[in-house]
């Protein structure tokens, strides 16, 4: 008599990558992601998406902070894992391509800062950790909250002006107009309240690798992260 044969769950590798706006995570974990064969979670698309929402039904976060929880609780966020990035739809609406509008980048910290809004964001990726546990994901709290037993975390910084150019030169990638000097004002902005916020401030988690991506181009600091994976997870690839 013959048995099927089961094959051994795989071993979960989450990969934590935060840091301040424009500091190149989003690109960095999707491409370590792809060289790991790992799947990529964007979490900070998660609070984008949402503010689009609120801008496409007139919520101001500041002052109806209550509707934003409201609309979080409501919306389903997936993620089509299919696509490469993968997209996001929220309740039922693909808004990846209004992630980076000025008019969603423009509130997105005031969307960030509200608790309620958290607790639910937390909740749903903490979720999608459980069904994709072999995951780089990238935000502000992945390693310090979301995901603190992670089996890597990482930190990325960069200074200002070249997170601002960063940011524009993406920008202009997607066909969109820039304004240097806005877009290093509301880096500025956005690294005051998401380190001051009351609810899981921007910080580097004591165990995370931290590293300054300023002087380094996209490939030598992916080509570094694998090696640093490799280093301190390597008999879970």
């Amino acid at each position: 008599m013959s048995f099927p044969l089961h094959s051994p769950p795989m071993q979960r590798l989450i990969i934590t990558l935060d840091g301040p706006a424009g500091a190149g995570k989003s690109t960095v974990a999707w491409r370590l992601a792809k060289r790991l064969g790992l799947e990529f979670l964007d979490t900070g698309a998660m609070y984008r998406g949402l503010s689009a929402k609120c801008v496409e039904r007139g919520i101001d976060p500041v002052t109806e902070d209550y509707a934003v929880v409201e609309l979080a609780r409501n919306s389903d966020f997936r993620f089509d894992w299919a696509q490469d990035p993968p997209r996001l739809n929220v309740g039922g609406t693909d808004v990846t391509d209004r992630l980076r509008d000025s008019d969603v980048t423009g509130q997105v910290s005031e969307v960030a800062a509200i608790p309620g809004v958290r607790q639910v964001m937390v909740r749903d990726q903490r979720r999608m950790g459980q069904e994709h546990p072999r995951l780089v994901t990238e935000g502000r709290d992945q390693g310090s909250v979301v995901f603190p037993e992670a089996e890597v975390k990482f930190y990325l910084d960069a200074t200002p002006s070249i997170r601002a150019q960063r940011r524009a030169e993406q920008l202009r990638a997607a066909g969109k107009k820039v304004d240097l000097e806005q877009i290093r004002d509301r880096i500025l902005d956005r690294d005051h309240k998401d380190s001051n916020r009351k609810d899981a401030p921007l910080v580097c988690p004591e165990d995370a690798h931290r590293i300054n991506t300023s002087e380094m181009t996209l490939d030598e600091v992916v080509e570094l992260l694998f090696g640093l994976v490799h280093e301190s997870a390597g008999q879970a690839l």
